[in-house]
């Protein structure tokens, strides 16, 4: 019979937090935001982190050099400090844990399924790695936390990881500061006339010159005021980002002049953009969650989604979808929801309410207790 503990200690990987982008980022500083926080006097959180400076370089051997210094930490460093530190769980935020578990076990995020769905956005070094490292360490995890029940069976289709161990845990709404009165300079002109708005990274799978196209179809349709607002820069991965793409669907629409293009902004003027945004669209081809439809409701922003992966699941009835490969139909639908205020009122509201159903004390309760299932205390 396994001994009861009566403190579990849970060691959390936060090198991720000095890497991550975008929404995994996102996710893994709320979560340790939350664990930070932590007031339950059985559970104590132990906060492993790299103490070398993480690779940069975009060269061959500089490279290789960044994904060496990452197993090493994963497979050498960050195991020894979790058993120095008598851990019970090891917690990391992303697809790789310690093959070696002396004394612990380990639960993870698979944020999406996306390494299977499209291998061809990532380079073949990171590939071999991720079959020879990732996935068995995934089996040797006693849990894994996914995002939404989509990416749960996406995973389970490409893996054959038992359904019972993948566990949906949903995410909350990036916390952003208060948003300041004083409007900064870079967005300033960009309020002064609507817009539509979309936040995310410029990558392939977020569909963004069909946006640019469903645009184009919208203002021929009459609208010669509003404007399109894309937030966000590429990933600088060459097999992923779309950037040439968007930059020539720009070059060759004829309202060019009213796309604008904001590259990365600091978190703050991103939610002066949320502030003042008509519509949100939500174009992808493909998402694991979609933090930004969350946003999108907590600054009362109507919302449009494609009608694909996660996110009518996220959305429930308080977006509108739409197939995310007809701009014509993406052109009507915002001419629709833009010229009428009483439904506009109406998403909003909508809105309002389903985030009520998403945070990030949730998340972590949830967490807190498969943390409990899995290693017996009291």
């Amino acid at each position: 019979m396994q001994q009861r503990k009566t403190t579990i200690r849970i060691g959390i990987d936060i090198r991720d937090l000095r890497v991550a982008k975008t929404g995994q980022k996102t996710v893994w500083e709320e979560l340790c935001k939350q664990f930070r926080n932590n007031t339950d006097p059985t559970v104590e959180f132990v906060f492993l982190d790299d103490p070398y400076d993480i690779p940069a370089g975009k060269k061959k051997v500089q490279i290789i050099w960044g994904h060496i210094r990452y197993q090493y930490w994963k497979q050498v460093m960050l195991p020894w400090k979790a058993w120095r530190n008598k851990c019970d769980i090891v917690f990391c935020g992303d697809y790789f844990v310690p093959l070696i578990q002396p004394g612990f076990t380990c639960i993870e995020i698979f944020h999406d399924a996306f390494f299977f769905e499209y291998p061809q956005h990532y380079n073949v070094l990171w590939r071999k790695l991720f079959h020879l490292i990732a996935m068995p360490g995934a089996r040797k995890c006693s849990s894994i936390m996914v995002t939404s029940q989509y990416a749960r069976q996406q995973v389970h289709h490409y893996t054959g990881i038992p359904l019972e161990k993948l566990i949906a845990i949903t995410p909350g709404p990036k916390t952003f500061a208060t948003v300041e009165t004083i409007i900064p300079e870079q967005i300033h002109d960009i309020i002064q006339q609507p817009y539509i708005l979309h936040v995310g990274v410029m990558e392939k799978r977020k569909n963004l010159p069909m946006l640019i196209n469903a645009f184009d179809r919208y203002c021929a349709k009459g609208d010669m005021n509003r404007r399109l607002v894309l937030a966000g820069k590429g990933n600088g991965k060459q097999d992923s980002d779309d950037t040439a793409a968007i930059e020539a669907a720009i070059a060759n629409s004829p309202y060019k002049n009213r796309i604008i293009q904001t590259g990365y902004l600091p978190d703050t003027y991103v939610a002066q953009l949320y502030q003042h945004a008509d519509l949100y669209v939500f174009p992808s081809l493909n998402e694991g969650f979609g933090i930004p439809v969350l946003e999108a409701f907590h600054f009362q922003v109507p919302v449009l989604v494609a009608n694909n992966s996660c996110l009518p699941e996220v959305g429930g009835d308080a977006v509108i979808g739409f197939d995310p490969t007809q701009p014509e139909e993406l052109a009507l639908l915002m001419q629709k929801v833009l010229s009428d205020e009483v439904l506009r009122k109406e998403m909003v509201q909508k809105g309002k309410l389903r985030l009520k159903d998403f945070s990030w004390e949730d998340a972590a309760q949830k967490l807190m207790t498969l943390f409990k299932k899995t290693v017996p205390h009291g």
